[in-house]
Order: C-alpha cells, then sequence, then structure tokens
C-alpha cells in the first residue's frame, strides 16, 4: 500500500489506496474454521456428574493398561484339558469318517461316520454343518435315534447366542429324554461374561432348570480372575441348591496357571507349559471334599477325594501324538497322522491298570473335495462361524 501524500501550502485532498478485496495476499482458505460446537449442557446433579466423572476415569485407565480378552471361566484350563489331554479324543473300536466340503464361503460340510465295537459311538452317523461368519447350524443324527442341533448367532461383535438341542430315544434299560440349552455370551476388551440355562420351565408353577452365570476379567496382562454361580432346581417338592466357585489364570511367557476353587468343597488346578516349539506338557489336580455341609456331614463325614493327571503332546511335521497318565493307574495315548492330504488315520489305546481293562480304537477319515473347493481356497476368505 504507497503512502498517503500531503501536499503543503495549498490544501490538497488526501489519497489514500485500499488494497483490493482479491488481494492474493489474504488467503481465506487459510483460516482457521469456526468452532460451531455446541457447548456441553450444564450440570445439574452432582451425585450423578460425580459417578460419571469416576467412570470416565476409570475407563481411560483400563485403556491404558492394554488389556486382553481372558476367554471365559469354562475354558480357564484349554491349555491343559483340550490341547494336550486326550478329553473327548479317546475313542474305542473302529471307526470310519468321510468327509465332504461343498464350499468355504458360506461353510458347508457334511460327514458319514461308521463305528464297530464301541460301547459309546452309535453304528452310523450323519453330520451336516453350514456357517456364515455370523450365523453356525449343526445337526446330528444317530442311526439310535439319537438327534442333536447347534444354533450359533453372532447379534454383534461383541454378543453371541448359542442353542442346542438334544434329544435321546428310550432304549432297554435307558429311558431317553430330551435337553435344551440356550447361552448368552458377551465378550468385552478384557472381559468375557456368560449366562447359560439348561431345561429352563415355568410350567411346574415356579422356575425350575439350571442356570450358570459366569464373568472373568483381566486385571494385569497376566493375571486373571472371576467367579461361577450355579442355580439349580430340579423340580418338583424338591428345593433350589445354590454352588459359587472362584478361578483365577496367570500366564507367562511360555506358562499357564489356572486353579478354580468351589465353595461347597472342591479344588482344581492346572499347569501348562511349551517345553519347544513341538512339545507342550500340562498337570492338573483334581481335589474333592465330600461330606462338609449339609445332609453329607451327617453321613460319616468329611471324605477325601483326589486326581492327578500328567499329560505331554508332540507335535511332528505330519502326525500328532498325546499321552497321559493318572493317579489312579490309567495310562492313555493318541496318534493322529496324516498319510496323505485327504488321508488322517488315528490310534488311540487306553489301560486301566486298577480295573484291568484295556481299550483301543482305529480310525480313518477322509476328506473328499472337488477342484471348486480348491480354486476357492486361493481367492474366498474362509468364514469364521462363531463356534
Amino acid at each position: 500500500m504507497a503512502a498517503p501524500a500531503i501536499a503543503t501550502g495549498t490544501q490538497q485532498p488526501i489519497v489514500v489506496e485500499v488494497p483490493p478485496i482479491n488481494n492474493p495476499a489474504i488467503d481465506v482458505s487459510t483460516l482457521p474454521p469456526l468452532d460451531v460446537t455446541k457447548p456441553p449442557p450444564p450440570r445439574t446433579n452432582a451425585l450423578f456428574d460425580t459417578l460419571l466423572d469416576t467412570y470416565a476415569s476409570f475407563q481411560a485407565r483400563r485403556e491404558a493398561l492394554g488389556l486382553s480378552n481372558p476367554g471365559t471361566v469354562d475354558q480357564i484350563s484349554k491349555e491343559v484339558q483340550r490341547d494336550v489331554f486326550l478329553t473327548n479324543q479317546t475313542f474305542s473300536g473302529l471307526r470310519a469318517e468321510l468327509n465332504k466340503s461343498f464350499s468355504i464361503n458360506p461353510i458347508f460340510q457334511v460327514s458319514h461316520a461308521f463305528s464297530m465295537g464301541s460301547q459309546q459311538l452309535s453304528p452310523y452317523t450323519f453330520l451336516a454343518l453350514y456357517g456364515t461368519d455370523n450365523l453356525l447350524l449343526q445337526g446330528q443324527v444317530d442311526s439310535d435315534l439319537s438327534f442333536s442341533a447347534r444354533l450359533n448367532a453372532r447379534l454383534h461383535p461383541r454378543l453371541t447366542q448359542k442353542c442346542s438341542l438334544q434329544i435321546q430315544p428310550s432304549a432297554g434299560m435307558s429311558p431317553g429324554g430330551a435337553q435344551i440349552s440356550l447361552e448368552q455370551d458377551y465378550i468385552g476388551s478384557d472381559f468375557t461374561a456368560q449366562l447359560k440355562s439348561i431345561n429352563p420351565s415355568i410350567l411346574e408353577g415356579s422356575l425350575t432348570g439350571m442356570f450358570i452365570g459366569s464373568y472373568l476379567q483381566s486385571i494385569t496382562p497376566r493375571l486373571s480372575v472371576g467367579l461361577e454361580g450355579v442355580w439349580q432346581k430340579p423340580g418338583g417338592d424338591m428345593g433350589p441348591e445354590a454352588a459359587l466357585s472362584y478361578a483365577a489364570r496367570w500366564k507367562g511367557d511360555d506358562w499357564i496357571a489356572s486353579a478354580q476353587l468351589l465353595t461347597q468343597g472342591g479344588l482344581q488346578g492346572s499347569y501348562w507349559r511349551r517345553l519347544t516349539d513341538k512339545v507342550e506338557t500340562g498337570v492338573d489336580v483334581n481335589l474333592q471334599f465330600a461330606g462338609l455341609s449339609g445332609a453329607n456331614a451327617m453321613m460319616g463325614g468329611m471324605r477325601k477325594e483326589g486326581t492327578a493327571t500328567l499329560g505331554a503332546k508332540y507335535e511332528f511335521s505330519r502326525s500328532i501324538f498325546r499321552a497321559q497318565v493318572d493317579s489312579q493307574g490309567k495310562i492313555g495315548c493318541l496318534l493322529d497322522k496324516v498319510i496323505a492330504p485327504p488321508v488322517r488315520v488315528t490310534f488311540a489305546g487306553e489301560m486301566d491298570h486298577a480295573k484291568n481293562a484295556a481299550k483301543l480304537g482305529l480310525a480313518v477319515s477322509i476328506e473328499a473335495s472337488g477342484e471348486e473347493l480348491m480354486e476357492q481356497q486361493d481367492r474366498v476368505i474362509p468364514a469364521s462361524p462363531p463356534f
């Protein structure tokens, strides 16, 4: 802007040069935007505002710890019970399975299983499974007309609804029966809450069935604590029964220790450790104290029972070997070997020295899949159903 010109002597008009509006020296786009955010409403309840501030501060400190989800109470020792031990894996007799997969997203599979010489398995079992990222449907029917079905639905990324139904027909000395189970799981960032009901009913004039609630919370990146409560009323004139248990889990770098204490008299502790990349071992100790209270105390006083189990798992390139031994004189092993990509052979053996009994099992499993399924594996992301 030029300086104003002022004349001396004769009065002259003062000339002032005003910069044009489109002066490139002023860039409107660089000016900060106006803050049009509405101010928070005024606080009127001191007690409620204090609770909100306390909760917000507590949540901020929880997030700063970087805690992870600890899992569930019923699977607090899954590394030992499910991964190392032979739980729900051992069998006896001969078994053959033919599995056919039609799609990986959505997942659709059918299975035919034949068994011979086993007291637990039916001669023939048919199973069908359908799953998407938010839904799981599974049905199973046996040659003895036993039927089971399962429906899991992920209603929210953190909330899952699970339903299961089992129908057992009467045969021989067995009267048969039916069982329905409803379960809700809420998986938080650092906790898990579960509510499960088995055969709930109000048809007898009052609430009957079994109800189980559990909560497991991460306290530190290594420590998790929780509790589980059970309330049941069989029906008729029988009164309700309740039990409470406490659980804790400590996770080290290559080991995990967990414990559960039952207030009515019971203690279970487990220890899992990874020795190498291919070797895992686990120990489980289960103590039961019967006769602590109620009618049991009037029938002979306290009775102590305990079982200790030691197991190991070895992973080879194309096979997995598991073995375990317990304090009651029972030894078991299971070898799962992949002969070829679609063929798997499983051998199971168990010897009970106390009862002088032995069991042997041999199974062959064949996975059948067409060329279309092989092409899908290269270009389609497999579905992840809510198991």
